[in-house]
C-alpha cells in the first residue's frame, strides 16, 4: 500500500532530522557546500514548469531544503504553467534569444538539451560533477546519457518512468476483467479495452497531443522491442518499415478506444477520470502516482499499475534536470541551486513529493512509497531506453515534427500510411 501525502511528509521530516543530527555531531568539520566563491550571491531565479499539483509540492519541498542549505540566497520562482511544459519552453526560448536567461532552468536530460548546447547557451558543468563527486553518486548509465562529447551540461533532480499503465480495479471488475492482470502484449490489452467499452465506460483515458505522443512511444517500444525502439533514434531502425507500420496501426486502435474529448484535457484530467471510475486505464509517467496518493487512493483497492503491455523488463527513462545558462545573472546562485538538487537531502525531499525516484544511487529507499521502491529496483535491473515525449530520445525539432504528425493523425486528418510518412520525414529533417 502506498503511503498517502501526510505519510510522505512525515518521512521527509524524519529524514531531515536524521541529517541534522549527523551535521550537529560533527561541528568541527568543514561545511559540505560546494559554493566556494568569495562573494556570496543574493538570489537565484529558477525557471520551471512546476506550477501545480505534485510538481509544485515537489518544488516547494526542494525550495525549503535550499533555504536550509543556502539561507543567504533568495529563491525567485520563475515557474510557468501550461501545456505540459510547452508554455515554459516557448517563453524560455524567447528569453534566451533576447540574451535574458534565467539563472537556471529546468529541462529534460538527454537529447532535449542538444539545441541549447549547439547554440552555445549552456555552460559545461563537468567540474561540478568532479567537485561534488556526482560521477560515483549517479548510475553509470545515467552519466552516459548526460554526457555530450565528453562534457556534461545538466544535473538531474530525479528519474521518472514513462511506460506505466494506471487502472481502476472497480471498472475492470465490472467489465469481467481480472483487476490484477498485466497483459503480455498490446493485442491482449486491446481485448481487455474492448471489454470495458462494452460496459459503456471509457476504456482508455488520454489527453492533449503531448500525452498522445507519450502513448505512441510506449506502443512503439512494446511492439518493436527495446533495441529496435532505440534504433528509431540512432538511425538503425527504418521508420518506413513494416514493423513500425504495425505499431502505428496498434496506436490507431488505442486512439479509437479512447475518449473523444482528449484534445480539451491535460494529463491530470485524464488521470482523474480513472480515479473517478469514468475510465478503466490511463498511460502516464509515474508522476501520476502522486496524484492518486494525494487523493487518498489506495493501491489494489482504488488503483493498480503495471508496465505498458509488451514493455515488461524495460524502463522508459526521463529525468528533470537543471543547467547553468551562459550569461546567467547570478551564476553563483545557480551553482548553489545545483548543489541542493544534487544533494542527498535535496533529492530525498523533492522525490518524496513528486512520485519520482532520486537520480542518486545512495539515497535510502526506506523513506519512499512501495511504488518508488519498486521503481528504484527496476531502474538498476531493467533495460533502460530513452523517452521521446519527454526529451531524452530526440532533439526538440524532431519531437515537434512528431507531435505535429501525431496531432493530425489523432484528429483524423491523416491515415496510417500518411502518418508513417510524416513521422519518417520529421526524423529525417532533424
Amino acid at each position: 500500500m502506498h503511503p498517502a501525502r501526510p505519510r510522505r511528509r512525515a518521512l521527509a521530516v524524519v529524514a531531515a532530522a536524521a541529517l541534522l543530527l549527523t551535521a550537529c555531531s560533527s561541528e568541527a568539520e568543514e561545511p559540505t557546500t560546494a559554493l566556494t566563491t568569495a562573494a556570496q550571491p543574493d538570489e537565484v531565479e529558477v525557471f520551471t514548469w512546476w506550477a501545480s499539483g505534485s510538481e509544485k509540492l515537489g518544488l516547494d519541498s526542494l525550495v525549503a531544503t535550499f533555504a536550509e542549505q543556502h539561507p543567504e540566497i533568495t529563491f525567485v520562482n520563475g515557474s510557468v504553467a501550461g501545456g505540459g511544459g510547452g508554455a515554459a519552453k516557448d517563453l524560455l526560448q524567447s528569453r534566451l534569444e533576447a540574451n535574458d536567461p534565467p539563472d537556471t532552468f529546468q529541462a529534460h536530460a538527454g537529447a532535449e538539451l542538444t539545441d541549447y548546447i549547439e547554440a552555445g547557451r549552456l555552460e559545461d558543468i563537468s567540474s561540478l560533477y568532479d567537485e561534488w563527486e556526482l560521477r560515483s553518486a549517479f548510475p553509470e548509465d545515467l552519466i552516459e546519457r548526460l554526457t555530450v562529447d565528453g562534457k556534461i551540461y545538466s544535473i538531474p533532480s530525479n528519474i521518472h518512468r514513462a511506460n506505466v499503465v494506471w487502472a481502476n480495479p472497480g471498472v475492470l471488475s465490472a467489465a469481467g476483467l481480472d483487476p490484477e492482470a498485466t497483459y503480455a502484449s498490446i493485442d491482449e490489452w486491446i481485448v481487455a479495452l474492448r471489454a470495458v467499452e462494452a460496459t459503456g465506460r471509457t476504456p482508455l483515458s488520454i489527453a492533449t497531443t503531448w500525452t498522445q505522443v507519450h502513448l505512441l512511444e510506449t506502443v512503439l517500444l512494446a511492439d518493436l522491442g527495446a533495441d529496435a525502439y532505440s534504433g528509431l533514434w540512432d538511425g538503425t531502425t527504418d521508420w518506413e518499415g513494416p514493423e513500425v507500420r504495425a505499431a502505428l496501426e496498434d496506436f490507431g486502435a488505442l486512439l479509437d478506444l479512447s475518449n473523444d474529448d482528449r484534445e480539451s484535457l491535460d494529463w491530470p484530467d485524464a488521470t482523474q477520470r480513472v480515479m473517478d471510475g469514468q475510465a478503466a486505464f490511463n498511460v502516464m509517467g509515474d508522476w501520476a502516482v502522486a496524484e492518486f496518493e494525494d487523493a487518498g487512493k489506495v493501491r489494489g483497492t482504488d488503483f493498480t499499475y503495471f508496465p505498458v503491455p509488451g514493455t515488461q523488463g524495460v524502463f522508459d527513462f526521463l529525468a528533470d534536470s537543471f543547467v547553468l545558462p551562459v550569461g546567467a545573472p547570478h551564476p553563483d546562485g545557480a551553482r548553489a541551486w545545483l548543489d541542493t538538487i544534487s544533494s542527498v537531502d535535496g533529492q530525498t525531499a523533492f522525490n518524496l513529493e513528486k512520485g519520482s525516484i532520486p537520480a542518486r544511487g545512495d539515497v535510502s529507499s526506506s523513506y519512499f512509497s512501495d511504488y518508488q521502491q519498486g521503481a528504484m529496483e527496476s531502474f538498476y535491473v531493467d533495460r533502460i531506453v530513452s523517452s521521446l515525449a519527454h526529451g531524452a530520445a530526440a532533439p526538440n525539432g524532431t519531437l515537434t515534427g512528431i507531435s505535429t504528425a501525431t496531432g493530425r493523425f489523432a484528429t483524423g486528418a491523416t491515415d496510417v500510411a500518411a502518418f508513417q510518412a510524416e513521422l519518417a520525414a520529421a526524423v529525417q529533417a532533424s
